[in-house]
């Protein structure tokens, strides 16, 4: 029996937007932190871009990370979102 996720998708529907923009900036500096530990981005060891490449691969791993918020994430800007709106109306 073979089980099929289908994509993840972004589901903040946002009471403050604000707040909202906040969970999303968060999940993407935190896959950001992911993928430079999983190596993404790192000059390649034969004909590699030199020192260029090294300076802007870390632009590069950022739109990474952005694009794969834009495309729905991983589900961590909905919990952060929810623990901000919690956190905002106790306080």
């Amino acid at each position: 029996m073979t089980t099929t996720i289908g994509p993840i998708s972004q589901t903040i529907h946002p009471k403050d937007p604000r707040l909202a923009e906040v969970a999303r900036k968060l999940e993407a500096n935190f896959l950001a932190e992911m993928f430079k530990a999983a190596g993404v981005g790192e000059a390649r060891q034969s004909f590699g871009g030199g020192a260029g490449e090294d300076h802007f691969s870390s632009f590069l791993v950022q739109e990474y990370a952005d694009a794969t918020v834009a495309a729905g994430g991983i589900g961590l800007a909905e919990n952060i979102y929810q623990a901000l709106v919690q956190k905002e109306t106790t306080s």
